[in-house]
């Protein structure tokens, strides 16, 4: 007969942990620089802007909160020097979120870059840079950074702490559920006592390096800063520093229902005592993992947009049923590989608990896709939804695996060795020396003969002087013994575990599913630190302004127009600017760019503006194609202030285009 062989478990988990950390970095580097909650959604003056006189000020309008500091905007002359105080203006009202920094008195023509770099209100850094002229444009020293905010070294590694203190979390939430829910005698096996407390450690030591990595990662962006006393007292005046220390002190909390999980309980016998403790456990457990989860619902995606109150609840609900499948998954696959046998009906309960975790996901994951997408565009068309498509995706394939494994469970047979055969064995490795002895006297009577005084005094003496009498028991032979009797044991045991074609099965199915969901959890870190569907669109429709006509009077019109012609590559944003964006003769540029940033080339574009309320239009535009991506007009008159409406046509194919439009206030 065939026997079934599973895979062994040392080159699996080797295979699983490169396998998670090639995607991740796969990820994460693919990942778009500044992805964030927060946009930059306008500017006051306009990137490239031209004024006449010097402002007072410069404003930059953000589509979520933001955290400012001192030296969060810097305005550089063109050689170099800052240009202003260092004094933030609150610039807020109502739902705009504006922010603006003083400039010195008498600054000269030229060209000025505006450096900014903020935290969103979800915990991402976010940064840019853009130039505006007095006067006149001129040359300029100043080089804008090359690296974007939260990238480099310190970016990858907070990454992979990130990635791991998910990790963490799972296993040390998940493992102990296995046990209280599913497995209670596994309380007393220690590889399953050893993958809870890694799990412990490893979102103990995340956590630690996320905290001190914060500093730099928000900021300098190098890891030198890693030991800025300063700046680790600043970090943990923020949000996501009180949050994480937080985190810290809940883990001290869980080391104690650890240390009690696998001491106290693991000892009880009494079935009454260990039902009291196990309940204690069970609440007092679920509320320090919810606890935990709300670390990351407080600081993140959860705490910013829309319904927050209602987004929080459910995030957390979200991480806890994710813990109770993948770390419960892994803590199973623990047990089939390093334990002689796991219980059928702890198979079972584990699989109905993974039911109720993956029906809680999917009830969770709705809301939170509508919250952070919010309509079928975003789902497609920016990287938050096509992130989240791939997540759905291996969420079914692991649905559909798991389904396998609950089907290898049905027909899963316990084949362990019974009492009575481990007596006989015990009894033929005990009659073993017995019969060796008998055997060796025969053959000394048959040859005894033969011998001399001489040789049974040598003998009588040698036994006297080196060794115990041959009546009594030889320690040494026993401990052999022993460890023979063990061995054979084990062995007896391992063979009649593999060869149980179900439990093999069973095994492979759930090593599956582990490797499935490691990378789940990559693809769901990444998705945590990119800027939601919703917030992207909503900054591309709003295009550099606070509102849908709120261009500002003798300041150029700077807005983006996301279109979509239902064609092959018909997907892409127009950025429109107009200077100076007043009465008479103005400049046209238009800059045509796919969904990821890079220039798009359509075959036509056109432009008609319209004055309604003086029945002034429609005016129509040719641009003349400059490169790839980018049309310009020079000498469009606007001959009235008013409220102009902008209508773009783009063509990508000979059937496929779309015409797009904005309002704008022209003084």
């Amino acid at each position: 007969m065939t026997t079934t062989t599973a895979p062994r478990p040392g080159t699996a988990l080797a295979r699983l942990l490169v396998l998670a950390a090639a995607l991740l970095g796969v990820l994460l580097a693919g990942a778009a620089p500044a992805s964030a909650h927060a946009a930059l959604t306008g500017s006051d003056p306009g990137d490239g802007a031209v004024v006449a006189t010097a402002p007072k000020e410069v404003g930059l309008t953000f589509s979520e909160q933001v955290a400012m500091s001192a030296d969060s905007i810097r305005v550089l002359d063109p050689s170099g020097r800052r240009a202003d105080t260092g004094e933030i203006i609150d610039l807020c009202s109502g739902a705009v979120v504006k922010y603006g920094v003083a400039l010195r008195a008498g600054l000269p023509d030229g060209t000025y870059t505006v450096a900014w770099q903020t935290v969103s209100a979800d915990s991402h850094p976010i940064a840019g840079a853009f130039t505006f002229s007095i006067g006149a444009p001129s040359a300029t020293s100043v080089a804008l950074p090359e690296q974007s905010a939260g990238g480099g070294v310190v970016g990858a590694l907070y990454g992979i702490a990130r990635y791991l203190s998910y990790a963490g979390f799972a296993v040390l939430v998940g493992g102990g559920a296995f046990v209280l829910l599913c497995w209670p005698r596994g309380a007393e096996v220690r590889p399953v006592q050893r993958t809870v407390v890694r799990g412990w450690l490893t979102l103990t030591g995340a956590t630690l390096v996320m905290l001190l990595l914060r500093g730099p990662y928000t900021g300098s962006g190098k890891l030198a800063d890693v030991f800025d006393l300063a700046g680790l007292q600043a970090v943990l005046q923020t949000k996501t520093g009180a949050a994480l220390t937080s985190r810290l002190l809940l883990l001290g909390a869980a080391a104690l229902f650890v240390a009690v999980l696998f001491g106290a309980y693991a000892r009880r016998t009494d079935p009454k005592e260990r039902k009291d403790l196990s309940f204690g456990l069970g609440l007092g457990g679920t509320v320090v993992a919810a606890g935990i989860a709300g670390t990351w619902a407080l600081a993140e995606h959860a705490s910013t947009g829309i319904q927050p109150g209602i987004a929080m609840p459910v995030d957390i609900l979200h991480l806890l049923a994710v813990a109770a499948w993948l770390g419960g998954l892994t803590t199973l696959l623990v047990a089939l590989y390093r334990t002689p046998s796991v219980e059928r009906a702890a198979v079972e309960r584990f699989s109905r608990v993974a039911f109720v975790s993956v029906a809680a996901l999917v009830a969770t994951g709705l809301y939170q896709s509508w919250r952070q997408v919010g309509s079928w565009s975003a789902l497609t068309g920016t990287r938050y939804g096509q992130l989240l498509l791939v997540k759905i995706g291996l969420m079914a394939v692991l649905v559909g695996i798991a389904w396998i494994s609950r089907r290898w469970t049905r027909r899963l047979t316990e084949r362990t060795v019974t009492q009575a055969e481990e007596e006989e064995l015990e009894q033929h490795l005990q009659d073993e020396p017995a019969e060796e002895d008998r055997q060796e006297e025969t053959g000394a009577e048959e040859s005894g003969t033969e011998g001399t005084d001489t040789e049974k005094t040598g003998t009588e003496k040698t036994g006297t002087e080196g060794s115990a009498p041959e009546d009594g028991p030889d320690p040494e032979r026993a401990a052999q013994l022993a460890r023979q009797r063990a061995a054979v044991a084990t062995a007896r045991r391992k063979k009649e575990r593999d060869a149980d074609p179900e439990r093999t099965g069973l095994r492979r199915s759930v090593l599956t599913e582990a490797a499935v969901a490691v990378v789940l959890l990559a693809v769901t870190t990444v998705l945590t630190s990119t800027e939601p569907g919703r917030t992207e669109e909503e900054a591309a429709r709003n295009g550099g302004t606070t509102a849908g006509s709120a261009a500002v009077p003798d300041r150029p019109v700077d807005i983006r127009l996301p279109f979509d012609t239902g064609g092959v590559d018909g997907k892409g944003v127009v950025r429109l600017s107009l200077d100076p964006g007043r009465t008479g003769a103005n400049a046209l540029h238009l800059f045509v760019e796919r969904p990821n940033g890079k220039p798009l080339d359509v075959p036509e574009i056109k432009v008609n503006l319209t004055l309604e309320e003086k029945g002034v239009g429609p005016l129509p535009v040719a641009p003349d194609r400059i490169q790839t991506g980018h049309w310009s007009a020079s000498g469009v008159q606007l001959p009235l202030p008013g409220e102009w409406r902008i209508q773009v046509t783009v063509r990508t194919s000979e059937i496929d285009q779309t015409t797009i439009e904005k309002n704008v206030k022209i003084g």
